[in-house]
């Protein structure tokens, strides 16, 4: 149990702990009465929290999707933050990012289930990437003007993000990049079946 004490090691525990925070579900729970987990795709996060909670009230939907989308992305850059101003390495800074998203994706609260962590795993990667990350936005934004399918937005910015990090920083350790990207593809493969299907439902 020598590894409790070990700074990188509390660290990681505390981003895969604060991570695994559903706030889409528990923000649905008190605020509307909804259970995200029960309806729409089932998903914790700020699409479903909107798509669930807008049957039932359009502006409350509007308020709880943003108030998701904001939290699932600082959840994991606040523990960088402090880390980062603490002194860890960039190899612990990139351990705890993973975990960050990790415990978005497969949450200790909710049985190892959870999110699609796309707010959770661009919320870590505008601290680590900004640039990179800022031009998955953009690629994002055109995608969601234009194909209006909320799971081909968010996996063509993730692409986006992946490709030009090899571009922009060609030197550096990409194995988390390439594990958070294929976490996030991981968690999409209903939507992308759907997708394939023709049966994905577009954002309105």
């Amino acid at each position: 149990m020598d590894f409790l004490f070990n700074t990188n090691a509390q660290f990681y525990i505390l981003a895969y702990l604060i991570g695994g925070i559903p706030f889409g579900l528990l923000l649905a729970k008190q605020f509307a009465g909804v259970d995200v987990k029960a309806a729409g795709s089932g998903s914790i996060g700020a699409t479903n929290v909107l798509r669930v909670v807008k049957e039932k009230d359009p502006a409350l939907a509007k308020k709880l999707g943003i108030a998701t989308l904001v939290l699932d992305a600082l959840k994991g850059v606040v523990v960088l933050v402090i880390a980062y101003f603490m002194g860890l390495s960039e190899a612990a800074l990139w351990g705890i990012a993973v975990l960050a998203v990790v415990g978005h994706c497969f949450s200790p609260y909710l049985g190892l289930e959870g999110g699609k962590g796309i707010a959770t795993g661009m919320g870590v990667m505008m601290f680590m990437l900004p640039i990179e990350t800022t031009i998955a936005l953009v690629v994002w934004g055109i995608m969601a003007k234009t194909v209006r399918i909320s799971s081909v937005s968010s996996l063509t910015g993730v692409l986006a993000l992946l490709v030009s990090s090899f571009i922009i920083h060609p030197q550096m350790a990409h194995a988390p990049v390439v594990f958070i990207v294929f976490i996030l593809f991981y968690k999409h493969i209903p939507n992308i079946i759907r997708v394939i299907k023709g049966e994905e439902k577009r954002v309105i």
